[in-house]
């Protein structure tokens, strides 16, 4: 008799629910689980640089100059206006349930992440590379995304003169090597990822997380209503159905929730968008790499909720013009918002000072970061292949063959 392999999402949500309950059981033996789920985030992330790198290269170098600037200008835009109104949704929401009301302050931690000073000029300057190497090396995903878009124009360019070259074969067979190396890495996915749970939770506990129990329901329910509305988008301008829709979109969800991390989830993204979704290879290839940085619909959320009640936890009012303040610049700074974990408390050390609020604050959300991760990367992640599947819709580039088999 044959025996039935478990599907690969069946084992993560297996993983997360023993290592949620080895943590709470076991916690001191927990603890030291956390080197063996560093080990496979440093396998996952030893690969994403060049794949990145590389899938840019391949779908900007393999573009029609002329869809090249209209594509790149439609997901500009999707980017930019979906990561604003995701940030203006959680000061709305924050304004409206006041999750920061009624927390004390007096047990805060004092050692705080240090405040780092940042001025639009300054990020501007940071988005171009010094040296490739550099920022492959240091994973500087904007900064080797902005050196792929040269370079894939410039190999446009060199294609168009020479039609007779391969080189965009040998980077697409690379493109497929790195695919596999991460293939490879996933088999280890839910070892992985219950090493990281139960570490979590034993090093955690409940009673750090307690506490901000209003904070992290509230954000939820916003993450949850906004995927919603993007789901009703999708739905009238995609005419998609919305059930279909998250059935075929479940195993990036889970890996993004697992994982908080947009890297590591950006390989199964991708192979879901078009074996699923049914989205060009052009399409996938250039707007969901993208996206992992310049579409942070849910880190641009993460921080503006949070600042606003970091500013209710010290009655500090702000007012309508503050509130657009708080949006602006969290849709700005998600920008170059990390894709790794634990990057939340470093972008919150970039905002919160800007604002007049202390940063002695963002230690509290130290004990709630995992967490917070898990709904910051859903979003992120979810909104990224919506934000592509309205590029592809406006393209005529969406199979609903695939997207309803």
């Amino acid at each position: 008799m044959k025996i039935k392999k478990i599907p690969m999402v069946t084992q993560i949500v297996i993983a997360v629910l023993l290592g949620i309950v080895f943590g709470l059981l076991f916690s001191q033996a927990g603890v030291h689980l956390k080197i063996v789920g560093d080990i496979f985030l440093r396998l996952m992330q030893m690969a994403i640089p060049v794949l990145i790198l590389g899938q840019i290269i391949q779908a900007v170098g393999g573009i029609a100059p002329k869809e090249l600037t209209r594509l790149g200008g439609k997901t500009i835009a999707v980017f930019g206006i979906s990561s604003l109104l995701a940030a203006a949704w959680g000061v709305a929401m924050a304004v409206f349930f006041t999750p920061g009301k009624g927390i004390d302050f007096s047990q805060t931690a004092a050692d705080t992440v240090q405040a780092q000073e940042i001025s639009p000029s300054e990020t501007l300057i940071n988005f171009i590379p010094t040296n490739i190497f550099d920022a492959l090396s240091k994973g500087s995903i904007i900064q080797i995304i902005v050196f792929a878009l040269f370079f894939g124009i410039a190999l446009n360019r060199f294609l168009q003169k020479n039609p007779q070259s391969q080189l965009l074969t040998i980077i697409v067979d690379l493109n497929e090597v790195v695919l596999t190396i991460i293939r490879y890495v996933m088999i280890l996915a839910p070892i992985g990822i219950f090493a990281l749970i139960a570490s979590t939770i034993s090093s955690l506990g409940l009673q750090i997380i307690l506490p901000l129990g209003k904070y992290l329901l509230i954000y939820g329910l916003a993450t949850l209503t906004f995927l919603a509305l993007w789901i009703v988008a999708l739905m009238i301008y995609c005419r998609v159905n919305p059930w279909r829709l998250i059935q075929n979109m479940k195993n990036m969800t889970i890996m993004a929730l697992a994982t908080t991390s947009s890297a590591i989830t950006l390989p199964v993204a991708m192979e879901e968008a078009q074996h699923k979704l049914g989205l060009s290879s052009r399409i996938t290839n250039l707007v969901l790499p993208l996206g992992m940085s310049l579409n942070s619909n849910g880190s641009a959320m993460h921080m503006a909720i949070t600042v606003m009640t970091i500013a209710q936890m010290y009655q500090m009012p702000f007012d309508l013009i503050q509130m657009i303040t708080v949006a602006v610049t969290a849709t700005f700074v998600s920008l170059a918002n990390a894709v790794v974990p634990g990057a939340g408390l470093v972008s919150l050390a970039i905002v919160v000072p800007q604002l007049g609020l202390p940063i002695e604050s963002i230690a509290i959300f130290a004990g709630v970061e995992w967490f917070v991760g898990m709904l910051r990367t859903i979003l992120n992640v979810n909104s990224d292949v919506y934000s592509a599947m309205i590029i592809a819709k406006s393209a005529d580039e969406l199979d609903y063959q695939i997207f309803n088999q």
